[in-house]
């Protein structure tokens, strides 16, 4: 592309987010915090204030409080489906276009789509309602996100399969958290104003335990803190003092690590507000006829989870990892190599084997760090 090309696409660009409607994102730790509520809330102080505001999709789950707050609001009626002999409900993103209001309320941004709609997830109708220039507000659990995905399932025990990726959020023009601590959680819950009756005494021994709320108020706080310091970086501190860090990580056909060092990259270029790539490299005893097919399907699906947490992909062919990962860092300006963790003894992989011995020699002349992941 041409210098002129480039100037080109830069204002086209300039247009396109100018078109676009803003974005606003409640998170909170679990179900139940209030979220539904704010946003209806809020939808009711921009009726007043003369906003033309539409509720998109709002789910109550039949809970009194943020039932009534629905009375006055302008609700968009929803598409109806079949789906298995079952008559469904889903947004009608079409009609949310079509009728153009100044914000939209969408509920449960990481609800999976019924099949046979337009986009598989909500949060690519939302991203399409964006594009039509309308305004969003929209509500996650933090469970739901997916560089998030691994350290819930840890704390609570349990996977969420519904997960919305980071770049989604990154695309958010502000990002609130709705706080509340363990103890008025749990009081919300036993006064039935989460679940009905016969679910609480389950919720109590599982999900909604103390020590889980703890964890995940803690982690709904830190990811509200990073969007904050990143809007920050980007709108507030003059961008030549912005140190630009590229992340680079390394993974082999090693399912686990992969998925970790992956994850964890994610999170630490979202942290930074960084361009992060993914680097495999396959050597011959890698090659396709050598490796079994379950680990070239793992291989593609890390691949894939670490496109929609917004990497870019390095697949290249070479004898020597250590030279390929130094090459490519240099090739691309990278800051900061992350590799997983050997599963030997760190000290003795760093002594005994070529690729650490290379890698380490190659980067004390260098200005790039080198994150080993657990």
């Amino acid at each position: 592309m041409s210098d002129k090309d480039k100037t080109v696409q830069h204002f086209l660009d300039l247009i396109k987010k100018s078109r676009r409607g803003k974005f606003k994102i409640y998170i909170g730790m679990s179900a139940g915090v209030g979220k539904t509520y704010r946003m209806l809330q809020e939808a009711k102080t921009l009726l007043r204030n003369g906003i033309d505001v539409k509720i998109g999709f709002i789910e109550t789950h039949n809970r009194k409080e943020t039932h009534e707050l629905l009375d006055g609001l302008p609700v968009i009626p929803r598409r109806k489906l079949f789906y298995k002999g079952k008559e469904l409900e889903e947004m009608d993103v079409q009609a949310v276009i079509n009728l153009r209001p100044e914000v939209v309320i969408v509920d449960e941004l990481a609800h999976t789509n019924i099949e046979g709609s337009k986009n598989e997830k909500r949060w690519q109708d939302v991203i399409e309602i964006l594009e039509a220039g309308i305004n969003v507000i929209s509500a996650v659990n933090i469970q739901h996100i997916e560089s998030l995905n691994e350290e819930v399932k840890q704390i609570t025990g349990v996977e969420v399969k519904e997960r919305v990726p980071d770049s989604v959020l990154a695309q958010a023009d502000e990002v609130v958290n709705i706080d509340l601590t363990a103890d008025e959680l749990i009081s919300r819950l036993k006064e039935g104003k989460i679940y009905q009756e016969e679910k609480i005494e389950t919720a109590l021994k599982n999900f909604f335990q103390s020590h889980h709320i703890l964890q995940l108020r803690e982690l709904a706080l830190k990811e509200v803190a990073s969007q904050v310091e990143r809007k920050v970086e980007t709108e507030v501190t003059k961008p030549n003092i912005i140190k630009h860090e590229k992340f680079l990580a390394c993974i082999s056909t090693n399912d686990k690590t992969a998925k970790t060092v992956i994850r964890k990259t994610a999170r630490l270029a979202n942290y930074y507000h960084s361009k992060w790539y993914v680097l495999y490299v396959q050597t011959p005893k890698e090659r396709v006829d050598k490796i079994p097919l379950d680990k070239q399907r793992h291989l593609i699906n890390n691949f894939k989870l670490a496109m929609e947490l917004g990497a870019e992909i390095i697949k290249i062919e070479g004898t020597s990892v250590s030279k390929a990962i130094i090459e490519q860092a240099g090739e691309r300006k990278i800051t900061t190599i992350c590799v997983g963790k050997p599963h030997l003894n760190l000290l003795k992989i760093i002594l005994a084997t070529n690729v650490f011995n290379e890698l380490l020699k190659n980067l004390s002349t260098s200005n790039i760090d080198l994150v080993i992941l657990s």
